[in-house]
């Protein structure tokens, strides 16, 4: 087995170097953009007066960013050829996910957001993948340009970790549906075209099937943002939002009836071995700086890096990173190789090792740097909240090990869902 980056990947990762030197640096600096990235002026990312939304000049930076990569055609390298991209693999996703995260924060990819010069377009390789003729020619021109796309209304106010008990219904009503429900951390609505909305068109509650995937505009009479739920990492995009009798077409069915939730798992297996790698690449980035600091900083007349108090933590650190690393490109690898349901047990390991050792990394980035690794002068606060989000939001880990459990036991197999072609 070969455990060198593949020589094109490599290409790939020396030209968004250049890309970032060239181009989204200066972006960075000029017209005091740099403001967004000092930690003690967090309030110019967020609108506090706007429900603690993201505040528009930072969403318009965030989109001329991406618009550059755009231009240089780094953004599409996991979009097929056909659609202007360089038929990028899994692997190479999550080896350009972690390189970019271990560079830090910058405009060059700022997780906050969800935001990279290289996308992680998940609606777009839905939409291929399951769109019908009409939605594709409605979606894919703006799905590729990042300036159309669609959030995900799945998790709802009293079933957060388990989907299919969802109370969020949909019923015939001659050519149309009529929904009813409510959804909670619905990410991204507030600049969202439409929203995925999963709702239960049969079957009993627990049933895997019979869950429908409904693309909903959200300026359909009867969906509400109740609210935008403030979290530990501000700003917020998460709304609360009520479905009152919505009213769609069939045609406004994604994927087929009842195949929505196999669907969504489909991807998610995707979506959580880059977000597993951007947690590498951050908590790489903590363990770095780490050791930078402790070899310059001199306290007591000797170098921090001389005392084992120091040194042990951050070897553990970095046997870790070291270890997940490897078993990262081996799921990505094998994932490009045998299908994304082949390593389900494998991508919940990834992702729920990769999120404890991030905030791990960053918290003790905080203790080795002292007062002002816990001040706002440095990104360890600043990484360990938003990085310590992913422990729930990507799946707990309870149900990552409980996943995991569920393969190693003999209660799951790993392959596709029923319904799932």
């Amino acid at each position: 087995m070969d455990f060198q980056i593949p020589e094109d990947i490599s290409q790939f990762l020396a030209e968004l170097d250049h890309f970032i030197a060239q181009k989204i640096r200066p972006l960075e600096e000029q017209d005091d953009n740099i403001r967004f990235f000092d930690y003690r002026r967090e309030d110019a990312r967020t609108d506090w007066h706007r429900d603690g939304l993201p505040n528009e000049e930072w969403e318009a930076l965030l989109a001329k960013a991406k618009a550059l990569a755009i231009e240089a055609g780094v953004f599409s390298y996991p979009f097929p050829k056909e659609h202007g991209g360089r038929d990028g693999s899994n692997l190479g996703m999550a080896i350009i996910r972690e390189h970019l995260a271990a560079k830090g924060l910058g405009l060059h990819n700022d997780l906050q957001n969800e935001h990279s010069i290289v996308g992680n377009n998940v609606s777009l390789l839905l939409m291929l993948e399951y769109g019908t003729e009409q939605q594709k020619a409605e979606w894919l021109d703006g799905l590729k340009n990042a300036t159309a796309g669609f959030a995900f209304g799945i998790t709802e106010p009293e079933h957060g970790s388990d989907a299919t008990w969802m109370e969020t219904g949909a019923v015939k009503d001659g050519d149309h549906w009529v929904i009813n429900g409510e959804k909670t951390w619905n990410t991204g609505v507030h600049i969202a075209n439409a929203d995925i909305v999963m709702a239960r068109t049969s079957g009993k509650p627990g049933d895997g099937l019979g869950i429908t995937a409904f693309l909903v505009p959200m300026n359909t009479p009867g969906v509400k943002v109740e609210e935008y739920l403030w979290t530990f990492n501000m700003p917020t995009d998460h709304a609360r939002v009520s479905f009152t009798n919505v009213r769609v077409p069939d045609s406004a069915i994604f994927a087929g009836e009842g195949r929505g939730l196999q669907v969504v798992q489909h991807f998610f297996n995707e979506n959580r071995i880059r977000q597993a790698a951007s947690s590498l690449g951050a908590a790489q980035y903590c363990i770095n700086e780490s050791v930078k600091h402790a070899n310059t900083r001199k306290p007591f007349g000797k170098p921090l890096s001389s005392n084992q108090g120091i040194q042990f933590p951050l070897v553990e650190l970095q046997a870790r990173a070291e270890m997940l690393r490897a078993l990262i490109h081996k799921t990505a690898w094998l994932m490009d190789k045998d299908g994304a349901f082949s390593v389900s047990d494998k991508v919940s390991i990834c992702n729920y090792q990769a999120n404890r050792l991030c905030c791990e990394a960053a918290d003790f980035a905080m203790q080795v740097h002292g007062g002002m690794g816990y001040s706002r002068y440095k990104p360890f606060e600043h990484i360990y909240r938003h990085h310590r989000r992913y422990r729930i939001t990507e799946g707990a880990d309870e149900i990552q090990m409980r996943r995991v459990a569920g393969y190693m036991f003999g209660f799951m197999k790993q392959s596709k869902p029923k319904g799932v072609s």
